[in-house]
């Protein structure tokens, strides 16, 4: 055994340690990266199975952990407030599940949504998260929370109706279970659903609504469901923060530059197919827009003579006759026009007067960078989303068709103080319109005919019309709840009986 001496010390070298090597900076700096990953990823996945088996159970984890993570660069500039103290569940023994399949484009489905959690409500049923329309004319193949902030829809009515992502898996298909698929009735009132469709629910543990547009009411039911229709539109039917962050950059970006107008110009290309209307189209045109809705079965009517719609006031206004309309309405020519629709059949072409008579027309195209609209791409209701909160933002919002985006942006509007909003009547519109352009009427007397007729069209408070036999031409409830704006101003001045507007 060999022995070192030196001096007094004697060490025997077969007992001398290793020698300790220093880690550099950049070893330590990768562990202690590696070390971060996986303890979020720990957390994370802590929080999804938390969320699956108990969606309040870690409430508060993923609330801190969404404050304290950052956001994608598109919404990290969002506004963050911390999260408001959870509502006490509402206790109720749950008499099944409802699956609501929503068909229709973005607001069509909202409407949709509002009404059967209503229906939840009333049956005292747990409500699965709306599947939203994949074979629509729109393709669009986002799901709910695409769209809407489903965490906050849930909580948000948790006082309301019991709310789950999915339906519990020994009620699925997969498993044998046969689930009841049917349309409820159109504008039905809370006794049908007593008498006919809760009690199919003893025998199907679970029913699926497949078919969800305008099947409650606007009229005739308690106050307290209507005004819980109210608070899922205006309150739990939140977009989701990415949503929110552009659609508020939108409007930002617009008001720098002072008021401006929201026109929903709904000279689309499956508006016109679909309704027949093509006043001021080419010959090919108006063969391309009828091979489209022949194409489309669920479009039944077929053979539409398109002048006599026009006259009827069932047509879309052209953008040629906006342009008479906001002229005679005494729109200034360097006023913002914010054109919330999607894409113009005959594209800008077709934008050419409208542009040349108001020439500071803009679409969010215009306003946004492509990286920023690339993630709402090929998702038309992630789109319409945007216009949405735009078009309830506007100084003025006209729409040139009454549609259900018109509709629910007006009751938005109205919610929020009456703001101003230039309903067309388009039938009074075609005829002076058509007098004008042949020389019967001056452009005076058409510009006093014009506002004349639209003095008492510009989102007033009023009351809902009344058709008791006609319910399918009654005033859709979601574009006038009057019973959810008595709250916010005196009901009597607002709906005193100079406003009813009632049919027998």
């Amino acid at each position: 055994m060999e022995v070192r001496s030196e001096g007094s010390l004697q060490v025997r070298c077969d007992k001398l340690p290793a020698p300790v090597i220093p880690r550099t900076r950049l070893q330590v700096w990768f562990i202690r990266v590696c070390s971060s990953i996986l303890l979020w990823t720990c957390l994370v996945q802590l929080v999804a199975v938390g969320e699956l088996w108990h969606p309040r159970l870690l409430t508060g984890i993923s609330s801190h952990l969404s404050r304290i993570t950052p956001y994608p660069l598109h919404v990290e500039k969002a506004i963050l407030s911390p999260p408001p103290r959870p509502l006490p569940a509402r206790s109720y023994q749950s008499n099944g599940f409802l699956r609501v399949s929503c068909n229709g484009g973005l607001n069509q489905m909202r409407a949709a949504i509002c009404d059967m959690v209503t229906v939840a409500r009333f049956l005292n049923l747990t409500l699965v998260v709306p599947e939203l329309d994949k074979t629509s004319f729109w393709s669009d193949p986002s799901n709910f929370e695409d769209i809407f902030d489903v965490r906050h829809f849930i909580e948000s009515l948790r006082d309301e109706v019991r709310i789950v992502k999915r339906l519990p898996k020994r009620f699925s298909r997969k498993y044998g279970y046969k689930q009841l698929a049917m349309p409820p009735v159109s504008w039905s009132n809370e006794k049908y659903y007593s008498e006919q469709i809760l009690p199919l629910f003893s025998k199907y543990k679970v029913i699926q609504f497949n078919k969800t547009d305008t099947r409650l009411a606007n009229n005739g039911l308690p106050l307290d469901l209507q005004k819980l229709r109210c608070r899922v539109n205006f309150q739990a039917l939140k977009f989701t923060p990415q949503i929110e962050a552009l659609g508020h950059k939108l409007v930002h970006i617009l008001q720098e530059k002072g008021p401006f107008v929201a026109l929903h110009l709904r000279y689309e290309m499956d508006m016109l197919a679909f309704s027949g209307c093509t006043h001021g189209c080419t010959e090919e045109e108006a063969e391309e827009l009828k091979q489209m809705r022949y194409a489309y079965p669920w479009w039944r009517e077929k053979e539409i003579v398109s002048e006599e719609r026009r006259l009827q006031g069932l047509c879309p206004l052209t953008p040629e006759e906006v342009v008479l309309v906001m002229q005679a309405l005494g729109f200034d020519k360097g006023i913002q026009i914010y054109i919330a629709s999607g894409e113009i059949y005959g594209s800008e072409q077709r934008l050419a007067a409208l542009r040349a008579a108001f020439p500071k027309i803009v679409k969010k195209e215009m306003l946004l960078g492509p990286e920023e609209l690339q993630q709402f791409q090929n998702h038309s209701s992630q789109m319409a989303a945007l216009d949405f909160m735009v078009s309830i933002s506007s100084n003025i919002f006209i729409p040139t068709y009454d549609g259900n985006m018109a509709k629910l942006v007006e009751g938005h509007r109205r919610y929020l103080g009456f703001r101003k909003s230039i309903l067309l009547d388009r039938k009074a519109l075609v005829e002076l319109l058509d007098l004008h352009q042949n020389g019967t009427l001056s452009w005076s007397e058409f510009e006093v005919s014009v506002r004349r007729a639209h003095d008492k069209r510009m989102g007033q408070p009023t009351r809902r019309r009344v058709i008791p036999d006609k319910r399918k031409e009654e005033d859709y409830f979601y574009a006038n709840p009057q019973e959810c704006l008595c709250e916010r101003a005196n009901c009597d001045d607002l709906l005193g009986p100079s406003n009813l507007s009632t049919v027998r």
